[in-house]
């Protein structure tokens, strides 16, 4: 039962016992009977206004009540008049001001929030409290390349991507640099807060690729650089030497021919020890690309056409699959096609004997795909790729995909490269 009817029910109860009691009392006297009804009259009267007093405001801030139960704060009261009902009013309007500013704020932050996690650089995975995907950024999609409906609600682990599966080993406040499609480097760090008395842990992935990248070349090419001074100083006053030796007639006969011959090979081996350190030097000096628009398909099909021989050797046949409409790039000819050169022979060089390197483009990604049938990548081995002097051959000097990596990465070129299965191994470019 409700205060109100409590109330209510008392008052009239209690009038009308008073009511009987003064006929009981009074009967005899007519006048004393005729006041005392008038007393409570009055009395029912005054208790109906007091009980008005007292419910309305009462009512009011029930409203009140219902607001902010409905997170409704704009509702405030003005004051009856009445001190004690005043005072409720003003801390109510207190509250309510404070609640609302609050809630500004609050919202205000959820919002920075939520915009600074769009629009940051960096990928950002939420999780539940069960590890269970719940939220994540564009870049994050981005990253990992799969659709936003395929990862929220479901569990970290549940694809079978490397930087998901890399993610779940991962424990709370630690980080991991790991390498993604043998050329991207990624900082993984995973840490974890505390929403509403539970702990839920949140991925950040960093691109550290264009870094790393930066401080590699830096560093290969001041080495490069010392080296080609060194070896320059060195090889062209020997080879003065020896082509004066070698030209002056009067100190060779026919007992000392074999010595002659040697001055040569050492000659030939200096003019080869010198293309060596030049082909390291044009690395770095690679310039900026001169971008004009170009046909894929016909640039492709030249790489095809000048690389065609080199397979035939190996009895290797270059298979195009490539769509009728014409794609076009913005890239600097020369380069790409160095770049698309240097891919392939590796492609060729992978295959011992006999085998396919096929070409293909997606029209809609705008991304081509070169496929070849060799022995593949080891998990090993993707770790140290476009490494710079890092090679798998024995006779590698480790440039050549190194030259491949800053060709395309000046054009802004996306890449990777990976063994999908055995006997399938794809080097993918993205072209923007």
């Amino acid at each position: 039962m409700k205060l109100r009817t409590k109330y209510l029910l008392f008052v009239f109860i209690l009038h009308l016992v008073a009511l009987v009691l003064s006929y009981f009392i009074f009967e005899e006297n007519k006048i004393l009977f005729l006041v005392a009804e008038a007393f409570i009259v009055i009395s029912v009267v005054i208790s109906w206004s007091l009980y008005r007093q007292l419910i309305q405001p009462l009512k009011s801030l029930m409203t009140g009540v219902e607001a902010i139960r409905d997170r409704d704060f704009n509702i405030k009261f003005s004051p009856t008049g009445k001190y004690e009902v005043d005072q409720l009013i003003e801390v109510y309007n207190q509250m309510i001001d404070q609640l609302r500013i609050e809630r500004t704020l609050q919202e205000q932050q959820h919002f920075f929030l939520e915009k600074l996690i769009q629009t940051s650089p960096t990928g950002i995975v939420i999780l539940d409290y069960d590890d269970v995907v719940q939220q994540v950024n564009p870049r994050a999609l981005e990253i990992l390349e799969i659709d936003e409906k395929q990862l929220i609600n479901y569990p970290v682990n549940y694809h079978q991507n490397e930087l998901l599966t890399q993610i779940v080993t991962l424990k709370s406040g630690d980080s991991r640099t790991v390498k993604y499609k043998g050329a991207l480097v990624y900082k993984l760090q995973k840490s974890h807060f505390i929403d509403r008395g539970f702990s839920r842990h949140f991925i950040l992935i960093e691109d550290l690729t264009a870094e790393i990248l930066s401080a590699e070349k830096n560093t290969y090419g001041k080495v490069i650089r010392m080296m080609a001074h060194e070896v320059n100083n060195t090889i062209g006053p020997v080879n003065s030497i020896i082509q004066s030796a070698i030209a002056t007639n009067s100190i060779w006969n026919e007992n000392n021919e074999l010595l002659k011959g040697a001055l040569h090979v050492a000659l030939d081996r200096n003019q080869n020890l010198n293309l060596f350190i030049r082909n390291f030097a044009d690395l770095v000096k690679l310039p900026k690309p001169n971008k004009r628009h170009l046909e894929l398909q016909s640039l492709i099909k030249t790489v095809v056409q000048l690389m065609g021989i080199k397979a035939e050797e190996k009895n290797i046949k270059l298979v195009n699959e490539l769509p009728e409409s014409a794609i076009i790039i913005s890239a600097d000819e020369q380069q790409v096609e160095q770049a698309f050169i240097n891919i392939v022979k590796n492609a060729i060089e992978a295959i011992e004997f006999s085998g396919t390197v096929t070409f293909s483009i997606e029209l809609e990604s705008r991304q081509l795909k070169i496929t070849d049938t060799g022995t593949g990548i080891t998990p090993a081995q993707s770790e140290y790729l476009f490494t710079p002097f890092y090679s798998t051959k024995t006779d590698g000097k480790g440039i050549g995909l190194i030259l491949v990596r800053e060709i395309l990465v000046n054009h802004g070129f996306e890449f990777s490269l990976k063994t999908l299965r055995p006997g399938c191994t794809v080097f993918m470019v993205k072209f923007n």
